[in-house]
């Protein structure tokens, strides 16, 4: 049977606290040296690869919910969705999951709390809240800047939701990515990742089936003992009753009768 040997969690966390780290300073650079739009826009290679200052009141690659509380709801989901993967790396190392998974289950936590930094604080820190928010509280905005610009146009009418609106390839920004390529590193290597698990759910499995039958074994060897018990406290048969022979009933011949005299006269005459 393969042991599997959990795993401190301690040094997952630690490397999405260092990409979370390189994340914010990335936001923090771009909003102080950089004008936001195209006038502030930096060209890295040609006009595909630019850095471009936009903030994004959505959600990972300028999406976003057109609802008076869709920023609140936005904010809201990242927060349990940060306390659920924490939770859940750590399930996964406790149970001795392979190193490559939990690597990119950080790489995840990190872009999630990356941009949950942002819409907590950034409305109050640097006053990125759109207009008219109720409060600057989870209403920041995420600062976006890195732009791969291959293609920009009209969506044709027939596509569902976007249909005949102006669209270009997303902006993003380092959490963005961190999300992006952790799930793509699970989706690509699943079949490495997660045979491991079923394999450690099939040992529990047969670790519980084991203890069963060894408890079925212990209820059956009590039973023929209580059964041998009892044949042995049952009362013995007297041996001289066994051992008495039958008893021969005799029955008396029948008796004959001694003729008289009177018979032997009168048989004669």
């Amino acid at each position: 049977m393969t042991s599997h040997t959990a795993k401190n969690p301690f040094k997952f966390f630690l490397f999405a606290f260092l990409l979370i780290a390189v994340d914010q300073a990335s936001k923090l650079l771009v909003n102080h040296y950089m004008s936001p739009g195209f006038a502030g826009q930096i060209r890295i290679i040609g006009d595909w690869l630019k850095l471009y200052y936009v903030t994004n009141p959505g959600m990972a690659f300028g999406m976003q919910i057109d609802h008076e509380y869709g920023k609140l709801f936005l904010t809201t989901f990242r927060l349990g969705a940060m306390i659920f993967i924490a939770w859940y790396m750590v399930r996964l190392a406790v149970r001795g999951a392979s190193s490559g998974l939990l690597w990119a289950m950080a790489m995840i936590l990190a872009g999630a709390i990356g941009n949950l930094i942002d819409s907590i604080f950034y409305g109050v820190l640097i006053g990125n809240a759109p207009y008219g928010s109720p409060t600057p509280w989870f209403h920041g905005q995420v600062i976006d800047m890195v732009f791969i610009d291959f293609w920009e146009g009209f969506v044709p009418e027939w596509v569902p939701v976007w249909g005949g609106q102006y669209y270009t390839t997303p902006i993003f920004n380092f959490a963005d990515a961190c999300i992006f390529i952790g799930v793509c590193i699970i989706l690509m290597f699943q079949g490495t990742f997660f045979p491991r698990l079923e394999e450690y759910h099939s040992e529990d499995q047969s670790d519980s089936e084991t203890e069963v039958n060894s408890q079925s074994d212990r209820v059956s060897e009590q039973i023929v003992e209580k059964s041998t018990e009892e044949r042995e406290t049952e009362t013995p048969v007297n041996e001289e009753e066994e051992n008495k022979p039958d008893e021969v009933i005799i029955e008396p011949e029948p008796t004959q009768e001694v003729p008289t005299k009177e018979d032997e006269n009168n048989k004669n005459s």
